[in-house]
C-alpha cells in the first residue's frame, strides 16, 4: 500500500506544487499525478525523470502539498531525501528543479547528478 508522508525529507516548494496543480488539472491529464525518478544515466551517473501519471505503486512514497500530489518510488526517495522539489519560471525559460544535498555535482542544466 502506498503510504502518504507528509515530510519525508522531500519537498515542494510554493511555485512546484502550484505548477503541478495547474498541469493536472487541464485536459487529458486531469487528474493525474506528478511522478519524480531518478534513473541511471545521464551526463553525470543519475538523472532526474518527470512524467504525469495516473496509477500509483503500492511501495509508492506520495506528497501533497496545497493540492499537488507528487509521487517517488522507495528507491529513488532515498536518492533525493533532503530534497526540495522547485519549479523556475524566467523570460527565457520554464523547468522544475530539485535542490538534492545528496548530489556531489550536477550537469550544468541540473537534469543529472552524481552522489
Amino acid at each position: 500500500m502506498a503510504s502518504e508522508q507528509k515530510n519525508f525529507e522531500i519537498s515542494l516548494s510554493e511555485s512546484a506544487a502550484k505548477r503541478i496543480s495547474f498541469l493536472t488539472q487541464q485536459g487529458e491529464d486531469k487528474g493525474k499525478k506528478l511522478r519524480i525518478s531518478v534513473l541511471g544515466g545521464g551526463c553525470s551517473g543519475f538523472q532526474y525523470k518527470y512524467e504525469l501519471v495516473d496509477t500509483i505503486e503500492s511501495d509508492d512514497i506520495i506528497i501533497k502539498n496545497d493540492g499537488a500530489t507528487l509521487i517517488i518510488d522507495q528507491v529513488s526517495a532515498d536518492l533525493l531525501k533532503g530534497s526540495v522539489v522547485n519549479y523556475i519560471e524566467s523570460l527565457g525559460f520554464a523547468h522544475f528543479e530539485i535542490k538534492n544535498p545528496n548530489a556531489a555535482s550536477k550537469c550544468g542544466c541540473g537534469n543529472s547528478f552524481s552522489i
